[in-house]
């Protein structure tokens, strides 16, 4: 599973570990990203999406049919 948000789009972010020696190595900042699943009432069926934290806030404040739109306007499939 990609870390990627469906609608956010949040994706990985990439920088350095610091240590006490000032040494820098690289690593990668993930988004928090859950598999939820929801029922779409317009269709009568669950879809599946991969949501970052605040894409499930997103979609507790909007409603999961405006979410959806949004996805889809993108061009992403939902």
């Amino acid at each position: 599973m990609s870390a990627h948000c469906q609608l956010t789009g949040r994706k990985p972010g990439f920088g350095k570990t610091v240590s006490h020696s000032h040494r820098r190595t690289p690593r990668r900042f993930d988004p928090n990203i859950q598999r939820k699943r929801y029922w779409l009432e317009s269709e009568g069926r669950h879809i599946r999406l991969t949501l970052s934290a605040k894409g499930v806030k997103t979609i507790d404040a909007i409603g999961i049919e405006a979410a959806v739109a949004r996805i889809r306007a993108r061009g992403e499939k939902a």
